[in-house]
């Protein structure tokens, strides 16, 4: 049995939504996001439960961190290549040499690239004004990338 439920939406979501009614099921992505949501907060519970014992939660933890770390290896590493696919001579000779990472952001040639990659991400966001340890993961796999294109491409030249 399905029951109604009253939501209150601001204004300009509500005239969005009345814009856009025809293209979405909003009942239903309402339910998807509610259920999510619920589930979300179940697993957290369970795991709390089932996380008893200190030592398996700093072992699952550490696997975790380890994961996300080599998220943001892997990541720079794919942007670096990417990057020096479409890149200058003159930058990609610049950044060979460049090693400034806790500048990153402010350097002249690569800052405003590096800024826009971190301010798009959760975790590598800086906190006054410092290069955080996920945004230096992120650089160090960059220049990783860029530096193993580079190896591939040199003796072409």
């Amino acid at each position: 049995m399905a029951r109604k439920v009253t939501v209150s939406i601001p204004d300009m979501l509500y005239e969005k939504m009345e814009r856009w009614r025809r293209s979405f099921n909003l009942s239903k992505m309402f339910q998807e996001a509610v259920a999510e949501a619920i589930q979300k907060k179940e697993d957290f519970q369970k795991r709390i439960q089932e996380d008893l014992d200190l030592s398996e939660v700093i072992e699952r933890l550490r696997q975790e961190k380890a994961q996300s770390e080599g998220d943001f290896q892997e990541s720079g590493k794919h942007d670096g290549v990417l990057w020096a696919k479409s890149a200058g001579y003159d930058d990609i000779m610049y950044a060979l040499t460049w090693d400034d990472v806790d500048g990153a952001t402010s350097d002249a040639v690569l800052g405003h690239y590096f800024r826009e990659k971190i301010d798009k991400s959760k975790l590598m966001k800086e906190e006054d004004g410092t290069i955080n340890q996920y945004a230096r993961i992120y650089i160090n796999g960059w220049k990783k990338g860029l530096e193993e294109f580079w190896e591939a491409v040199k003796d072409k030249l």
